[in-house]
């Protein structure tokens, strides 16, 4: 779905382990925008690296979680007040708790179902309609 020529600015992932999405919460860091927020792993692109490449590389660095190329599917593109943005998906069929690193962005982690997510007052609430949206029609296939 990338486009080659297109400047994005970053990249999310949504990490479903078994009917859970795995969440971070943001920090109150000065500047940082959404802070005390419900968020998604990702951020901002590096180099020329592209959104599914970031979007992991974030994860990695954020999680301490590597999940395969082929494990991920596109899940949306975002055309927001800072750029484009791309989201992505991976499905687990495994417990992941026991394998996240929490690196030093962010407040902490959890997980819940992603219709908690979806309703959550504090969840950034594009990033939730993104959520709700994508397990909607998962569900629904």
């Amino acid at each position: 779905m990338w486009l080659n020529n297109e400047d994005f600015t970053g990249a999310k992932i949504m990490v479903f382990a078994g009917k859970d999405l795995l969440v971070l919460h943001r920090d109150h860091t000065p500047g940082i925008s959404w802070p005390g927020y419900l968020d998604l792993p990702g951020g901002g692109r590096e180099g020329q690296e592209s959104p599914l490449h970031c979007a992991l590389r974030e994860l990695r660095e954020e999680l301490g979680l590597t999940v395969s190329e082929v494990d991920t599917i596109f899940a949306h593109r975002r055309v927001g007040e800072t750029g484009v943005s791309y989201f992505y998906a991976a499905h687990l069929d495994h417990e992941i708790r026991d394998q996240v690193v929490f690196g030093n962005e962010g407040a902490g982690w959890a997980v819940m179902p992603p219709s908690e997510f979806a309703g959550h007052p504090n969840a950034i609430p594009h990033f939730a309609r993104i959520v709700s949206d994508y397990w909607n029609a998962a569900r629904d296939q």
